[in-house]
């Protein structure tokens, strides 16, 4: 016989070619689905629209180096989506933006679930301690409101608590408030449990 290919010969060599292979399109496919879901997934668009987020405080800080002093912006940001999910985040950087953005990340990596009470309040008395901070949260009866001050407020309505007492004693610090109210409502249990 000859040796020039066949059709069946030049088309195998032809589906051998990365771009030509019908498998491997499929595979680029799937990575740009991937890519796509990852971006602008309608899922964690909506996932994304329950969370609210609420900058607590904003501080210019400043770090010194051999070069003189660098600055750099601290937002404290609370976040929450008022269903008894509530996070506290940190987050320092260049510019302010940045800074909020990742408090933000930081917010929802350290969620605390809370669990609410029919009248939405909290089920029982509980005590956090965060540093030198101390915070007392006490459930409160129907049309009572939010009653606390500074960052602990935050915390209470994102966390989609309507009827609460808080007293803030120590430290006047919001990043600890805040933090020592996320350990007394993590510390909260239901009377089943």
């Amino acid at each position: 016989m000859t040796d020039t290919p066949t059709k069946q010969e030049t088309q195998s060599k032809n589906d051998n070619v990365p771009g030509a292979m019908p498998g491997e399109q499929k595979k680029n496919n799937r990575n740009n689905d991937r890519k796509r879901n990852r971006r602008g997934d309608s899922k964690n668009l909506e996932r994304d629209s329950d969370w609210q987020e609420r900058v607590v405080q904003i501080r210019r800080v400043s770090k010194t180096v051999k070069g003189g002093k660098k600055m750099s912006f601290r937002a404290i940001v609370v976040v929450g989506n008022e269903k008894g999910q509530v996070g506290v985040g940190v987050g320092k950087a260049g510019d302010v933006i940045g800074a909020v953005r990742k408090g933000v990340s930081d917010g929802k990596k350290n969620l605390v679930r809370v669990p609410l009470t029919p009248n939405n309040s909290i089920p029982t008395l509980s005590i956090g301690r965060d540093g030198a901070a101390n915070v007392l949260i006490r459930p409160a009866a129907p049309g009572t409101g939010v009653i606390a001050g500074g960052s602990i407020r935050t915390v209470l309505e994102l966390a989609g608590i309507k009827n609460v007492l808080a007293k803030r004693l120590g430290s006047k610090t919001p990043l600890n408030n805040a933090r020592a109210a996320m350990v007394a409502l993590s510390q909260l249990r239901t009377h089943k449990s």
